[in-house]
């Protein structure tokens, strides 16, 4: 988290930022990796919109997210609309077209790529209404 915080203190006054939490990645009932459970992390694959929930709360404050946090429903549209797993980083531009899409996480999670799609963006000339 510690780019896109960076990212997120400079631009946050031009550019509107959220994390969304979609379905668990590394769930105890899926594909369960070993530094999770080396830092006692143990989380089952929520069914319910509240079990997502908890979930996404108890992941935002053990990552220290300070940006805004949004939650998939349990029926995954986000996920799927946007191919988000395991984790993407997405740029919604002017009209809301997507104006930058990362490649797949955790290999294609590069801030420094949005940072460049941001700049670019925030270049386009404005438009009058």
């Amino acid at each position: 988290m510690g780019s896109l915080h960076k990212l997120w203190e400079e631009y946050r006054d031009r550019v509107a930022f959220c994390v969304v939490y979609v379905r668990e990645a590394h769930p105890e009932d899926g594909w369960v990796l070993s530094v999770n459970r080396d830092t006692d992390i143990r989380v089952n694959d929520p069914t319910t919109d509240a079990e997502r929930h908890d979930v996404a709360v108890a992941c935002s404050l053990r990552l220290k997210i300070r940006m805004p946090v949004v939650i998939d429903a349990i029926d995954d549209n986000i996920a799927r609309a946007y191919g988000a797993l395991p984790d993407r980083l997405y740029l919604i531009g002017k009209g809301g077209r997507v104006a930058f899409q990362g490649a797949p996480g955790p290999a294609g999670f590069r801030p420094h790529e949005l940072e460049q799609a941001i700049e670019k963006e925030l270049a386009l000339p404005q438009k009058s209404v």
